[in-house]
């Protein structure tokens, strides 16, 4: 069974700190301890199939622990270590995991997008997964009579993008929801910065739900398999993929040719 990101990066850490805790009671030094964690946690990000940060955040996650907890160890009580994962559970609980880290959209990543995908007066526009809210704001730059609505799933970074939508002027409607249980039937745009995991579900979720002429965009990530109607790029390496509903499967079997000499079937009477 394949672990959700970032379940992985858990257990390894877990797992090394119990190496690293455990082999000095064994009679090993804790040079060899610390090593033997690394190696654990360098194997994991060895066979992971994941993208290279995420590798590096699980190798660096245990010495950059060992480092802190040398530091701070006689400076905090022990109930303060939860103190970090309390906080990540949070921002990021645990339904999330299977989407996107909080990774704000790039300033003028949507550029030009209005002209791309236009919307008809009214017409409302969707920030699934806003995060803090700057995917809204480049929405705003392009669509600025359209109601935006933003959802997020992480109630503080909900909070947050409120007070800075409200705060800044942006006048989007954000609320805390589930992106994957919201209905997307109501909008002409739904906007993703998601992963390429999620595209296939985005995709059928989107196919089932957006009407003919409504539009997914995906920043950065393609819907594999399906036929693109416009892509866009104003920032080097963060392409959005534009997709009008209904979506065209790029591999679609060409309808059947009847050979030469044979009648095509017709319905005959009843």
């Amino acid at each position: 069974m394949k672990l959700v990101w970032p379940l992985p990066a858990l257990l390894s850490w877990a797992a090394a700190w119990a190496l690293f805790t455990g082999l000095p009671r064994l009679g090993l030094g804790t040079l060899v301890a610390f090593g033997a964690g690394l190696v654990l946690v360098a194997a994991v990000a060895w066979r992971l199939d994941a993208p290279a940060w995420r590798r590096l955040i699980l190798v660096a996650g245990f010495p950059l622990s060992v480092v802190v907890a040398g530091g701070l160890a006689g400076a905090l009580p022990a109930w303060a270590w939860l103190l970090p994962l309390a906080l990540l559970m949070a921002v990021y609980p645990m339904q999330a995991w299977r989407d996107a880290p909080v990774f704000p959209t790039p300033a003028r990543a949507l550029a030009g997008l209005g002209r791309a995908a236009p919307l008809a007066p009214g017409a409302r526009a969707l920030d699934a997964g806003c995060g803090l809210g700057a995917g809204l704001r480049a929405l705003r730059a392009e669509y600025p009579g359209a109601p935006l609505d933003g959802l997020e799933w992480s109630w503080p970074l909900a909070l947050a993008c409120r007070l800075r939508c409200r705060l800044g002027g942006m006048g989007a409607h954000v609320r805390r929801g589930d992106i994957w249980a919201a209905d997307w039937s109501g909008y002409g745009l739904v906007y993703l910065f998601q992963r390429p995991e999620s595209m296939p579900r985005a995709m059928d979720k989107a196919g089932r739900e957006l009407k003919p002429g409504a539009w997914l965009a995906s920043l950065e990530f393609e819907a594999v398999g399906w036929r693109a109607d416009a892509r866009l790029e104003s920032v080097a390496g963060k392409p959005v993929w534009l997709y009008r509903a209904p979506f065209r499967p790029v591999n679609r079997a060409p309808p059947p040719i009847t050979p030469p000499g044979r009648p095509r079937a017709t319905a005959g009477p009843r």
